[in-house]
């Protein structure tokens, strides 16, 4: 099966290998070379398993409610 590589460094998955790893539009896959050159090609694990983002357990949890005039004034140390 053999498939030709862009100007972009892009490639489409054959339909064959796509079924035999239950590929559909959007998933992620991994490539990988073995010890004796060869690629291999592996569904990824979904996005879900990624870095949660470090500030998303803070957002909301703010008790003050500043104005803004307020917040500036004291930024700029305005009595």
């Amino acid at each position: 099966m053999a498939t030709t590589i862009t100007s972009k460094g892009q490639v489409t998955i054959p339909k064959r290998v796509r079924e035999a790893l239950r590929l559909a539009p959007g998933d992620r896959v991994d490539f990988a070379v073995d010890s004796t050159g060869q690629v291999v090609l592996q569904k990824a694990a979904p996005r879900s398993t990624a870095k949660r983002d470090r500030f998303e357990s803070a957002r909301g949890k703010a008790q003050v409610k500043w104005r803004t005039d307020e917040l500036m004034a004291l930024l700029r140390g305005d009595q």
